[in-house]
């Protein structure tokens, strides 16, 4: 209602200011295509006014490829590469996670679990199932796991010796409220 209220006044006082004057109507033409312009960037600046610093966030993602952070929610947007890359925290360490809904556990690379300072055990008696084969692997337990404000503690962890990826597994992600796929952005709810 209050849409219309304003589109009407707005078309009034373009159509009072046009009649008034004495031009030729190529030149009111013009000139009232301009004032719609400007009435219709104003009625879009003040309908979306709420929302006007998300799309700065999501403009920022899309050029950065950062996350958009709002409250418990993290937006990843999908890489280049057609996956959804995060920069997480391990024990309080930045780790590049690439997030993977097929792995059943969190997975890091031996190099990463000792910067993060992350006790593993010392046999290697677990083998997994990947997508490039059979891996052997250690177990181990961060104190906290966390993307944006979205943290987890005490998580078990799975590292492998040779792998330089860090995969963020089900594990994670099953602890999480909601979590999906909504066009090109991975939503993960606390």
């Amino acid at each position: 209602m209050l849409g219309s209220l304003y589109l009407l006044i707005a078309m009034m006082l373009v159509g009072g200011s046009l009649i008034s004057r004495r031009e030729p109507f190529a030149k009111l033409l013009t000139m009232a295509l301009a004032w719609i312009g400007i009435f219709g960037a104003g009625f879009v600046l003040f309908t979306f006014r709420d929302d006007l610093g998300y799309v700065a966030q999501r403009i920022k993602a899309e050029a950065t490829g950062d996350p958009v952070v709002e409250d418990q929610e993290v937006r990843i947007p999908m890489s280049i590469d057609g996956h959804f890359w995060v920069e997480g925290s391990l024990n309080g360490s930045p780790v590049k996670f690439l997030v993977d809904s097929g792995a059943t556990m969190t997975t890091i690379g031996r190099e990463t679990a000792k910067a993060a300072g992350v006790p593993i055990s010392l046999t290697r008696n677990q083998v997994v199932r990947t997508g490039n084969g059979m891996l052997r692997v250690s177990t181990g337990k961060a104190d906290s796991l966390a993307v944006g404000p979205i943290e987890r503690t005490d998580v078990g962890i799975h590292v492998a010796d040779h792998e330089d990826l860090n995969v963020l597994g089900m594990n994670y992600l099953s602890s999480l409220r909601r979590w999906g796929v909504e066009g090109r952005w991975l939503v993960l709810v606390s």
